[in-house]
């Protein structure tokens, strides 16, 4: 073991040499898995990885938030270990002898790992990998995803309805000079059946962000439809959705029964709402629910679908959560929230302290923030007892966990 870097508490290592294998070790089902950055826990077999995401989960509610409540098992699916992925965005680069490669990124560095197919991807989307990638060989775009070189081509998007088997596919690019990229668009459409449609999304600026701002349509339908939860919802290039669409279906329904079994049909605030994949669901089982969300596109897109599923309790509002927030707390009997990885912010967590409702709901993505959070909110000066913690595991091979918290005031 080789340390490399330390963050605050925390060091990072890279493993120089195995001395003996793993009991619970497995050969990794993808080729690429020792140099690709993408999952890096495929050299376990399916049960060790779950075991070592709840004993992690469990430390960190422990050890950070102080929490002695005992979580569920994982809620896990194993028909599901490999090919649950509903969307890829796939980094892009062609090489001075103009040999294009396509890959996500080895570990630590920016260089691509070439592939043809990636395990975890659902298989009807990995199957229009190969195809794709020679297709786009045969251009002469360029093609870059960190515009070392130049404008062209940055990544390859693709999405797919789970329920539906619609695609859509999206070429990001920092430009949209592309010689015969709609007749390209055209022909995907043609070959495929289900490709209902193909965007081109623009990004030029020189940063870590994958997707642009800007959205054009190259062929066929800029949407396509998913089934979630029994609704219809609509999703476009941007659209964030879970990319495991039964594992978040699983967590939705076990929030909407505790939450009807507990309080029956009440008033919820659900924060970080985005398109509305908790509020829409809720909404469904009858409960009056407010959707607050920053990004005013995903806004736009949450209303689109309640009309689309004729939900008339339920409305959303767009800006800042923490600002909306104070407001809304006192007219609400329960509130959900679906914070980004960084967690709640503070002036968040002490908002719901003054004023807390009765119910408390918080999915989290990151062990580490739930259980800081959970400190404060469920602690020894907090306000409210642990219910359920329900894990779950939404992206198998990979070491993330995500975890349902389900509160009680006090």
């Amino acid at each position: 073991m080789q340390l490399q870097q330390r963050k605050r508490s925390q060091w990072f290592a890279r493993r120089t040499e195995s001395l003996l294998p793993a009991i619970d070790g497995r050969k990794p089902p993808c080729i690429l898995a020792n140099d690709c950055g993408g999952c890096s826990l495929q050299h376990l077999n399916d049960s060790s990885q779950t075991d070592w995401k709840h004993r992690q989960l469990d430390k960190a509610l422990s050890r950070i938030g102080e929490i002695d409540h005992p979580s569920e098992p994982v809620l896990t699916d194993p028909s599901l270990a490999l090919g649950y992925r509903n969307r890829a965005l796939i980094p892009l680069h062609r090489d001075a002898e103009g040999k294009l490669r396509m890959g996500y990124y080895r570990r630590g560095s920016h260089r691509i790992v070439n592939l043809n197919h990636c395990p975890v991807l659902d298989p009807r989307l990995d199957a229009l990998l190969e195809p794709i990638k020679q297709d786009l060989q045969a251009t002469d775009w360029p093609a870059d995803a960190d515009l070392h070189q130049g404008d062209g081509l940055r990544h390859l998007g693709l999405r797919l309805g789970s329920r539906t088997d619609a695609v859509l596919l999206t070429l990001v690019s920092s430009t949209s000079d592309l010689e015969g990229l709609h007749g390209l668009a055209q022909e995907w459409c043609r070959r495929w059946p289900q490709v209902k449609g193909v965007t081109l999304n623009l990004q030029p600026q020189r940063n870590n962000k994958v997707l642009g701002t800007q959205t054009r349509l190259l062929c066929g339908e800029e949407q396509i439809e998913e089934r979630f939860c029994d609704l219809s919802l609509l999703l476009g290039t941007t659209t964030f959705f879970q990319v495991n669409t039964p594992q978040a279906e699983a967590v939705i329904q076990r929030l909407c029964s505790w939450l009807l079994q507990n309080a029956g049909p009440t008033t919820v605030i659900d924060a970080y709402c985005g398109i509305g994949t908790i509020a829409l669901p809720l909404a469904a089982q009858g409960h009056t629910v407010l959707g607050l969300e920053l990004h005013e596109a995903s806004v736009d897109q949450a209303r689109l679908n309640a009309a689309r599923n004729h939900l008339e309790t339920v409305q959303f509002k767009a800006g800042d959560v923490k600002a909306l927030l104070a407001n809304a707390l006192p007219s609400h009997e329960a509130l959900v929230v679906d914070p980004p990885r960084k967690g709640l912010e503070p002036e968040v967590v002490d908002q719901i302290l003054e004023c807390p409702p009765r119910w408390l709901a918080y999915l989290s993505c990151d062990p580490a923030t739930l259980s800081r959070d959970l400190k404060r909110l469920a602690g020894d000066s907090g306000v409210y007892d642990v219910d359920q913690l329900q894990p779950v595991d939404f992206f198998p091979q990979t070491t993330h966990l995500e975890c349902l918290a389900l509160l009680r005031r006090r």
